[in-house]
């Protein structure tokens, strides 16, 4: 116990040492090459060019809104090895998994929560949707394949349509870079991963495979039915990673992206608490088993010409979950039970917009988009009912910045969204409108403020229904919401400042209401609000250090036709920070994210509350020449055991694990 306590001060102190670096001094101006690869962080530069917060390149401190960007370099440095971990330990963002290597089970998939909302995240490939009715799978992202992850915070529905209620995350992939590498670890639990990419400045083929063998108890499930009270607990096992994929750049105009994406793992969920039953039910009893999969094909063609951009995309998603269940969702024993649903989800669209420089204080952005999106509910031999639906979504955009002098410019964004062919002709309609003010009060420093609407249409599962315990309710409205934001940026002297006051009102969030007489989920809208404030600052150091560190306190809090108060909502005050060390042959990082304030939120019960986590990443990498890498990887190093649920149910953190990883590139 003294040496966790111990251990526990010292990295908190390490993570805390960012904020006490402000008076290192300037380094010299003029160190030689070889100096700078010995003694410096290779890193871009702290004024990061962004692209998504107004789909046009500027530095971050001329963007009227909160950003953050994520590079390749630190997504190494940190030791994450898909895009979720690299979104783990991010200011403003809640991490949720339902187990080790951020796994998913199916369409539970693990939510981006950007300032406290856990459904209005909108995730990007190269600037094209990748989610299907509303879900992703960034866990099956390698983090090899990342060239830079963008995160733009508040509504963004205005530049890209339903979904971007809470922010909108960007992943860049890599292309048009000759890297020709492979890899392969192990660790404990079972762990392995592969990697290889081959290909020069024009196409590259790449290939990731990652494995976790088994892991007990990662989740703890109180259960309340007609036939059985008690608890139950989840085992996970053989969980894979699969990636295969390839860029190619035909031209300076034309590039060609296409990757496939496979997951599967197996959760065994057994009974560990009786206190009553009319079943004969009894302690160790196994409830049921599922394996879940998930299949997913990305296809993008790019086209960039000057003033204009367009793209086109061809996305496919097949989920599959099947096993047996020996306990009902009503507490009956079921011994020949089985359980098997697949699911199809398709989507595919255009993306085009052309930029005029009307004058030298005058640049407009016009656009549109049309996606095709397709749900099918396939038969199985425990299902014999086929669903397909579909529906055609239109969009219009238009963007108009204002440079009213040197320091002062305004944007002013709207978008009109449409529907059409929907079944039972359920097709909506939104207009939405934004307005951004920026002042420059030097070169590198700035004030901005923000006011953006956005909305979420209706997911076809949540209308038509994805599985037995899912009641549809095709009445359901389209959320809408509203952000107000004031802020400020500084980039100077190694430093790289942010801090953000948001307010957000949501109207009609869609949310799933536990009904334990149906023993089954009902959909709804309800209303959600947050206030907040962020800090945060990026400070490249002396003599091969970097930091970082944020802060968030904010207070969600949401309010349903199950409960007509408004209750908490996941946490109050988050704590995230890191160090990074280069010299010579070696790279070291530390990261974590610290949450309290907690609580977990029932969908028809009383918030309560639960203890902070902390999560904690140590990464180092030996590199004895150009072409041979040696990285060690800890996870959890503090061995806690975090509850990383905010719902009813309980989700582990995986126990303290380690990696070692050897990479030969030629």
């Amino acid at each position: 116990m003294k040496k966790k306590k111990y251990l526990c001060m010292v990295i908190a102190c390490a993570l805390a040492a960012g904020a006490t670096t402000g008076f290192a001094a300037k380094a010299q101006q003029k160190i030689t090459a070889e100096q700078k690869t010995k003694d410096t962080i290779d890193e871009y530069a702290l004024d990061e060019v962004v692209v998504t917060a107004t789909r046009s390149e500027k530095k971050d401190t001329d963007v009227p809104a909160a950003t953050i960007v994520i590079t390749a370099k630190q997504i190494k440095a940190s030791g994450a090895k898909n895009a979720a971990e690299a979104l783990s330990k991010v200011n403003g963002l809640v991490y949720k998994s339902f187990g080790p290597m951020a796994a998913s089970m199916g369409s539970m998939i693990n939510e981006i929560n950007i300032r406290g909302n856990g459904n209005g995240t909108l995730v990007l490939i190269n600037g094209n949707p990748v989610s299907w009715r509303g879900k992703y799978n960034i866990d099956a992202i390698p983090a090899e394949s990342i060239e830079r992850i963008e995160i733009v915070k508040g509504g963004g529905s205005v530049l890209y349509g339903s979904d971007a209620m809470g922010g909108t995350v960007n992943i860049i992939t890599k292309k048009g870079v000759a890297l020709n590498q492979v890899s392969t670890g192990f660790g404990n639990y079972g762990q392995q991963a592969y990697n290889m990419n081959v290909g020069d400045e024009n196409f590259s083929v790449n290939y990731n495979l990652d494995k976790w063998r088994k892991l007990d108890g990662i989740s703890e499930a109180d259960v309340d039915s007609v036939k059985f009270n008690g608890s139950t607990r989840t085992d996970i096992k053989d969980i894979e990673k699969e990636n295969i994929g390839f860029n190619w750049k035909i031209n300076d105009h034309w590039d060609v992206l296409y990757n496939n994406y496979q997951t599967k793992a197996t959760y065994n969920r057994y009974v560990d608490r009786v206190d009553h039953t009319t079943s004969g039910i009894s302690n160790g009893d196994m409830f049921n088993g599922r394996t879940y999969t998930t299949d997913q094909h990305v296809s993008q063609i790019h086209f960039h010409d000057g003033d204009w951009k367009a793209s086109g995309y061809f996305n496919t998603g097949t989920v599959e979950s099947y096993g047996p269940t020996y306990i009902s969702s009503t507490g009956a024993k079921t011994p020949n039970g089985w359980y098997n649903t697949r699911e199809k989800n398709i989507t595919y669209g255009v993306d085009a917009q052309k930029s005029w420089h009307v004058s030298d204080k005058v640049t407009a952005i016009f656009g549109m988009d049309l996606q095709r999106e397709s749900y099918q509910y396939l038969y199985t031999p425990q299902n014999t009912m086929y669903k397909d639906y579909f529906r055609n979504n239109w969009g219009i955009f238009g963007q108009w910045e204002q440079a009213f002098d040197k320091n002062n410019t305004g944007i002013f964004s709207a978008r009109e969204t449409w529907t059409s062919a929907a079944a039972g002709d359920n097709n909506y309609n939104n207009f939405s409108m934004a307005g951004q003010f920026i002042h420059k009060l030097d070169k590198s420093n700035s004030v901005y403020m923000s006011i953006g609407q956005s909305f979420i249409m209706p997911t076809f599962a949540q209308m038509y229904g994805a599985s037995d315990t899912a009641i549809p309710n095709p009445g359901l409205k389209p959320q809408t919401g509203v952000n107000y934001e004031i802020g400020w940026k500084k980039n100077a002297d190694r430093h790289n400042w942010k801090a953000a006051l948001f307010h957000t009102d949501i109207k009609d969030n869609i949310s799933a209401i536990w009904n334990k007489n149906k023993a089954a989920y009902t959909y709804s809208n309800e209303d959600f609000k947050n206030t907040g404030v962020e800090l945060s600052c990026d400070i490249t150091g002396e003599k091969g250090f970097s930091y970082n560190w944020g802060v968030t306190w904010q207070d969600p809090q949401s309010k349903s036709t199950k409960k007509d108060y408004w209750d908490r909502m996941f946490g109050r005050l988050q704590l995230t920070g890191g160090v990074t060390y280069k010299k010579e042959k070696w790279l070291s990082s530390i990261t974590g994210s610290y949450l309290s304030g907690r609580v977990q939120t029932p969908s028809s019960e009383h918030s309560f509350a639960t203890k902070p986590y902390f999560l904690t990443t140590l990464n180092t990498t030996y590199s004895p020449d150009a072409a041979n890498e040696i990285t060690f990887t800890i996870d959890n190093v503090l061995n806690r055991e975090d509850n990383l649920s905010h719902s009813s149910s309980t989700y582990y953190s995986a126990p303290i694990n380690y990696m070692l990883k050897y990479t030969y590139k030629f």
